[in-house]
Order: structure tokens, then C-alpha cells, then sequence
């Protein structure tokens, strides 16, 4: 007895082409280039969950949620450290620090409401007392008109510097903005990072990135309106946003994977029925059988 012939395509004018089957996805999957490539999507998405824990952690940060702590007078160094941001619950807290103005420093801000009523503050870069050399943006009042701003601040820079402890409320810095065009010198906002590129004696300084609304006005000027922070639960939804943003980051580290890998996959059934088209019909153009 002679043993059966295994299967071929033979058949009235075919050649004898042994029948080959295409792999599955989970076999492409399984190959070792693609298993490296999914311990490397592993690796990135730890990496991007790692980040997301950390913004729902600051997120959800709820070391200052105690109503009406933020009345507590708290040395600035208890509460945020140089170029360290301020975490939402500690927005408003009342703080104390000791140093002395840099006489040539202070600039007025526009656009300041006080108590709904529009104006000016005044700003003086205060070099705190420390160990090398840090200083804080401190607003010392509000001035109803840009003139009265202006003489203020001109009087406070003539004055002699002296060593004083200042209190007041601490406030996220508001970022920079763009100058009306009329008046491109002009600061909007009440951002540290503006304030210092027009400040003195800059080199190899620290600076604190939140800064400080005093509760004693300086030089004439109104008192500025700095209620107490309203109480909440330390819910910050813009890091909440960034934490749900890095999950959605991890998840498509997988699909990028997941893709690739199918992509390859059709690709290599695609090349094999053009093979086995070719073969079964030689004379004929491959591209005819797409």
C-alpha cells in the first residue's frame, strides 16, 4: 500500500503548488519582535501612568482643606519653597516673610479690580532674607489712576531700603500676557516671570513663583481687597484634567501596538495570497487578482 499524497493544487493545466496557510493575528502577535515591542509600550505606558497618579495626586492634595487654616499666619517657608508651585488648597494663605525692597523695583500693573473697581496696583521685587540670595513679588496697594500708581511708586523707590517683616495672602502667579499694543511696555497681569525680566540685580537668583498681596498698603496706596479663600475640598480640576489626559496617553500605547501589529499582519496575508495567485496562474498579471 502506497501512502496518500498530501494535498496540492493540481489540477487541469495548474502546477503542483503545495497549499500554504496565512498566520493568525495572535501567531504575529506572538513573534519575538512584537513581543519586544509590547514590553516597550509597557514601559511607556508605566511611565505615562506614573505621571497621571502624580497629577491626580496633586489634584486631590488636601494637605491645607481645613476651613479657615489659611487664616493662620504661616512663615513662607512652611508654606512653598523657591520656583516650587502652590498647591490649590494653600491658594490665599496668609504668610509672613522678612527682607527689604530693591529700591529700583517697583512697577505698576494694570488692569486691577478692587472690590470690583478698576485700577492699578503697585509691585516691588522684596529680597527676602535668606541664606543665598531669593526674592518674592509683592503687591503693596491699589491706586485708582495710573498717575496716582506712578507717584506712589516713585516714592517708595526714593526712599531708603529697610529690613521689615511683611504679611500678606499668597496667590498663584497668573501667567504673562500680551501688551495692548498702544502701550507694549505695559504689564497685564500679575505674573513673576514678567515682573523679573524687569527687575535689578538678578544674577544667580531665586525667586518664589506665587506672589504676595500685603495686607498693609506702602506709599499712600489703598489697601488691596484680598478676601479670605472661599472653603472647598482641594480639588484642583485643572490637574485632574492632566491626570485623565496621561491615562488616555497609556491606553494608546497599547493601540499603537496593537495596530502596528495588525498592519503587519494584513500585509503578510496580502503578500501571501498575491504569492499564491502568481503561482496558480503564471502567466497572468498578480495585480488582477487584488
Amino acid at each position: 500500500m502506497t501512502a496518500p499524497k498530501a494535498p496540492t493544487n493540481e489540477g487541469p493545466g495548474l502546477p503542483d503548488v503545495p497549499e500554504v496557510f496565512p498566520p493568525t493575528l495572535r501567531e504575529v502577535m506572538l513573534r519575538p519582535r512584537w513581543l519586544a515591542m509590547l514590553g516597550l509600550c509597557l514601559v511607556v505606558a508605566g511611565v505615562f501612568a506614573w505621571l497621571g497618579q502624580w497629577q491626580l495626586g496633586r489634584a486631590l492634595d488636601t494637605s491645607a482643606t481645613t476651613p479657615g487654616e489659611t487664616e493662620t499666619v504661616e512663615p513662607i517657608d512652611q508654606v512653598v519653597q523657591p520656583g516650587a508651585y502652590l498647591n490649590a488648597p494653600l491658594v490665599g494663605q496668609k504668610a509672613k516673610v522678612s527682607g527689604k525692597f530693591v529700591p529700583e523695583d517697583f512697577l505698576v500693573v494694570d488692569d486691577r479690580l478692587n472690590d470690583g473697581v478698576p485700577g492699578y496696583w503697585v509691585t516691588g521685587q522684596f529680597r527676602v532674607d535668606a541664606a543665598t540670595p531669593t526674592s518674592i513679588a509683592v503687591a503693596v496697594g491699589w491706586a485708582p489712576t495710573a498717575l496716582k500708581a506712578q507717584d506712589a511708586a516713585s516714592t517708595l523707590a526714593a526712599q531708603d531700603p529697610q529690613t521689615m517683616t511683611l504679611t500678606g495672602r499668597l496667590i498663584s502667579d497668573e501667567g504673562p500676557k500680551v501688551p495692548p499694543r498702544d502701550d507694549p511696555k505695559a504689564i497685564t497681569s500679575m505674573s513673576t516671570a514678567a515682573l523679573l525680566s524687569r527687575w535689578h540685580d538678578i544674577q544667580g537668583l531665586d525667586v518664589y513663583r506665587p506672589y504676595m498681596t500685603a495686607a498693609a498698603p506702602l506709599g499712600g496706596l489703598d489697601a488691596i481687597a484680598s478676601p479670605r479663600p472661599a472653603d472647598g475640598g482641594g480639588l484642583n480640576w485643572l490637574n485632574l484634567f492632566y491626570a485623565a489626559e496621561w491615562a488616555v496617553f497609556a491606553g494608546f500605547a497599547f493601540y499603537l501596538w496593537y495596530r502596528l501589529a495588525k498592519d503587519a499582519w494584513e500585509k503578510e496575508v496580502e503578500e501571501m495570497q498575491d504569492a499564491a495567485a502568481a503561482a496558480s496562474c503564471p502567466d497572468e498579471d498578480p495585480e488582477s487578482h487584488r
